[in-house]
């Protein structure tokens, strides 16, 4: 497999995070030998959040996970995540859940805690019933092996197309001791809102309730997950869950207005925002990672419309990917967004290059130059609508041949 034009040089240094541990196993579930099973382990007393896609055709796994969630956990009873890659036990009818039952069922025993608080996540195929017992036969090897050290085997073997694994951390000052945050991720492709179109784990050592870590969590999303496509396919299966030890020295933070408070969500939103981003650079085929921007749109919700209306469009993506500078395409996606846009007021940018106000392209335009910006890795296309004060940033990749051909023949 290539890796992907835009990966990272390596693997971040996680740091440890005290209460959690990690196995990985390889189960079959679609490819032999291949690593493809992940179990993490939480401490008791432990707060876990999530935030799951909004598909109406979502997988067994993520209504399970939401059921969970839902329900009051006893304050000293741990919690397990396992993962598998390679099927989504999606759209598999009554065995799906039957599935999840006998797959989070073997972990609650052979970790001793309750059933409903093992969450389990499935990625891949849709529409194949998920060979569990391949899982369930791992899965004793599995807690034999688990160890705080083991996130980065645990972030590849929930890679399906991805070329690399992702991963994220973050450190900050809490009152009193510092607060560790580390992040997996796998996405590649079937990467659109609405949360969570990848699989995402966040690990903390945070003291914090679950509801104060549900609040923070729900509302980093839109700027972070909730704002990145590779293709404009909202996934089935994928769910972002964030687990938090209560192990740091740092005093819980109780207080969501207090300077701790803040400093923790901004750490939590820059590992969210980190792993998206790497979600996106692994996009399917891609070769150039793109910040869509846009300023000065009448509303949030207008400002949102124009960006996502850019990033999806295949004229805009298979322009960037032939490194050509057709900013016609991109008043094209601003005028079928269907948000409020007015053509003498509409300014583009290639970076810092106007290239197009006042209702016609600039006067001193160049293609040469244009066309020179647009053989960079990374790009930033600016629509500045001259309407309001709303603004959004959306990140997407170019739209190459390489997506084709990953797609085409995916179940074969």
């Amino acid at each position: 497999m290539t890796i992907s034009p835009l990966a990272p040089a390596k693997f971040p240094d996680l740091p440890e995070i005290a209460g959690v541990e990690f196995a990985s196993a390889a189960a079959g579930v679609k490819y032999a030998g291949r690593t493809d099973v992940m179990l993490a382990r939480i401490a008791p007393g432990a707060s876990i959040a999530g935030v799951f896609t909004t598909s109406s055709t979502r997988a067994a796994c993520v209504l399970d996970c939401q059921e969970k969630l839902a329900m009051r956990a006893p304050a000293e009873t741990g919690a397990a995540i396992i993962v598998n890659s390679g099927n989504a036990n999606a759209f598999t009818g009554k065995s799906g859940q039957e599935s999840v039952d006998k797959v989070t069922g073997a972990v609650a025993e052979a970790l001793d805690m309750p059933i409903s608080r093992v969450f389990s996540s499935s990625t891949g195929v849709i529409g194949e019933p998920l060979p569990h017992d391949k899982i369930v036969a791992v899965i004793d090897g599995l807690t034999q092996r688990l160890s705080p050290a083991g996130i980065e085997d645990a972030a590849r073997a929930i890679m399906t197309t991805d070329t690399y694994p992702k991963g994220a951390f973050a450190e900050v000052q809490g009152e009193g001791g510092k607060i560790k945050i580390a992040g997996i991720a796998k996405g590649s492709g079937m990467i659109a809102p609405n949360m969570a179109t990848m699989l995402v784990y966040i690990f903390t050592d945070a003291k914090i309730t679950p509801s104060r870590l549900q609040k923070m969590l729900s509302r980093q999303v839109d700027d972070t997950f909730n704002a990145i496509t590779v293709d404009s396919d909202t996934s089935t299966s994928d769910a972002l869950i964030v687990a938090a030890t209560g192990k740091s020295d740092a005093a819980e933070i109780a207080d969501l207005r207090s300077e701790p408070a803040k400093a923790f969500e901004a750490g939590l939103r820059e590992v969210m925002m980190d792993l998206a981003h790497q979600v996106v650079k692994d996009g399917e085929g891609a070769t150039k990672f793109v910040e869509i921007r846009v300023t000065r749109a009448r509303s949030n919700e207008d400002a949102h419309k124009i960006a996502m209306s850019i990033a999806n469009s295949p004229l805009v993506k298979t322009a960037i990917a032939g490194e050509d500078a057709n900013w016609g395409r991109v008043v094209a996606a601003v005028g079928k967004s269907g948000a409020e846009a007015d053509r003498d007021k509409l300014k583009i940018s290639f970076g810092d290059m106007v290239v197009a106000e006042k209702g016609w392209r600039v006067p001193d335009y160049s293609e040469e130059a244009a066309s020179a910006y647009m053989k960079n890795d990374e790009l930033v296309i600016g629509v500045d609508l001259g309407l309001g004060r709303a603004s959004k940033s959306v990140w997407t990749c170019d739209l190459t041949h390489r997506y084709i051909d990953i797609n085409a023949d995916y179940r074969s």
